[in-house]
């Protein structure tokens, strides 16, 4: 019984809201023809060939002499990633000279740890040895010993 009370109160709502005008959609057209015209959407902006700012010649006669442009030269859209501050790409290095510098590292550092191990003592400098070699303190006659007086390395 309450729900029918519900719709029966929600229906004349429902009926107001179908007979209001709604938008027609003639303007489709119009964007679609404004899309041909301009299909980067950006207003038909001079948009000038992308080329990153930072390759430049750094010593030119620019008039922006940081940005490396001219006063009234068209900027790119995409301004935040050509400017001469935003990230580059290091191609000062081949991928090939790249693999021979990091080859030439570890071979260095390999054979510096090589001599090293080669030439690095692997005893104390100085030994230390006891009279009677420690032999009741490390548990009697048939454990292992400290050095004695005497003995050699």
């Amino acid at each position: 019984m309450l729900p029918q009370r519900i719709l029966a109160r929600r229906l004349p709502q429902v009926a107001l809201r179908s007979t209001i005008p709604r938008a027609s959609f003639s303007q489709v057209r119009a964007l679609q023809a404004a899309e041909l015209d301009d299909p980067l959407q950006n207003g038909n902006y001079q948009n000038p060939p992308r080329v990153k700012r930072a390759t430049r010649d750094p010593y030119g006669d620019w008039w922006d002499k940081q940005e490396r442009r001219n006063f009234g030269e068209p900027v790119h859209e995409d301004n935040e990633i050509l400017g001469v501050f935003s990230p580059e790409q290091y191609n000062h290095v081949t991928p090939r000279k790249g693999l021979f510098q990091l080859g030439a590292f570890v071979v260095t550092f390999l054979g510096l740890c090589g001599v090293v191990s080669l030439y690095y003592p692997d005893k104390a400098s100085t030994p230390k040895t006891y009279t009677d070699g420690l032999e009741k303190e490390l548990g009697g006659a048939n454990a292992v010993t400290a050095r004695k007086d005497g003995d050699s390395w």
